[in-house]
């Protein structure tokens, strides 16, 4: 399987991982991703071997490299969630006999099975198109399909009480108040909320949790490479206007990261690849999305179970990418009642008081 871009869409092909694997008999699945997204590919239980991408800016002797591995492995299959013509063509002089992708780019033509799919009518989420191919591809092999559910990380998810523990050791929380985890970065790939627009959702989550008769919520901020000056920005601002928050400890690469958002009770995001880490985790998850088409609430859905997701966006009449417009009262509202219904005595004894 091939999804060789940003973190987010590579974690909305796990369901279709997922189904794949848990397909009779079993296949062995290759994933080919950048490197970037690796150390995500060799923690997903659905994967059994990695080849990372050197990408199309790679010199000719990495290309040729790629390629002879390809051979080499003599794969049955090769699905391709997002084709571009050097896959479709990689694909093609590696001889492997059957070759699928969305039959929406003219790189299709170096596919002899094409599924039209028209994602950009955001007609359903995006993992469910990639399931779509994956199912197809089940159909096509002879294999036996077999239902799957979320968890699609079931490893990390448990995990949970272990991450929280550990982050309990490192920073003052305690286990009668929620932990939210709030990633106010984009990655450059996607609109989010601004810093004060957080800092006002935040403050309005509060006010909204002591009118409930409930503690305010400890915030974890969390950040990405480069994003670690607006996270620390983002605390200081909750701090002095009163709440309980506080920077993630800093982690040892990417996987690390993904796996310590276990600890969370909620995790509030734009459209980010952390989001969908979160949705993989089943953790509650809280979103905000642009108005755009290609970009909506439904079309980059969490992959989280029924009604552990809420998705916030601009109004009809605003433009596309105008964040400012989102209804942050409405937003605060459904986070904490959300929030209400998570018992806090249900958490793992941790050590530490907060102040």
């Amino acid at each position: 399987m091939v999804r060789n871009d940003k973190l987010g869409d590579f974690m909305l092909a796990w369901p279709a991982l997922a189904m794949l694997k848990a397909a009779s008999p079993q296949p062995h699945i290759s994933v080919l991703v950048p490197g970037y997204t690796a150390p995500m590919a060799e923690a997903c239980p659905w994967v059994d071997a990695v080849i990372v991408d050197p990408g199309d800016a790679a010199p000719r002797r990495a290309q040729c490299e790629l390629l002879g591995r390809l051979r080499e492995q003599r794969f049955d299959a090769l699905l391709t969630l997002f084709s571009t013509p050097r896959i479709g063509w990689l694909g093609w002089r590696a001889g492997i006999r059957m070759r699928m992708a969305p039959a929406t780019k003219w790189a299709q033509i170096f596919y002899n099975q094409r599924i039209a799919q028209r994602r950009s009518h955001s007609a359903k989420p995006e993992y469910r198109y990639n399931q779509e191919l994956a199912g197809t591809l089940i159909d096509k092999l002879g294999l036996t399909p077999a239902p799957v559910a979320p968890p699609y990380w079931p490893d990390g998810a448990a995990q949970r009480p272990a991450q929280r523990q550990r982050l309990a050791e490192q920073l003052p929380l305690t286990t009668n108040r929620h932990w939210c985890f709030l990633h106010p970065g984009s990655g450059g790939s996607a609109v989010n909320l601004s810093l004060s627009a957080y800092a006002r959702l935040v403050d309005e989550i509060d006010h909204r949790m002591l009118a409930h008769g409930q503690q305010r919520p400890q915030w974890i901020i969390t950040a990405g490479p480069g994003e670690e000056q607006n996270a620390d920005s983002l605390v200081d601002t909750l701090v002095n206007q009163g709440a309980s928050a506080f920077r993630q400890p800093p982690q040892q690469g990417l996987a690390a990261f993904a796996l310590s958002l276990a600890a969370a009770d909620i995790f509030i995001a734009g459209s980010t690849g952390p989001l969908h880490v979160a949705g993989c985790l089943d953790l509650v998850t809280a979103g905000f999305y642009p108005a755009r088409r290609s970009a909506t609430p439904l079309r980059w859905q969490t992959c989280n179970g029924e009604g552990r997701r809420l998705a916030f966006h601009p109004p009809p009449e605003a433009g596309e990418t105008d964040m400012s417009t989102i209804d942050l009262d409405a937003a605060a509202t459904e986070i904490a009642e959300r929030l209400t219904m998570i018992e806090t005595s249900s958490h793992p004894d941790c050590s530490g008081e907060a102040s």
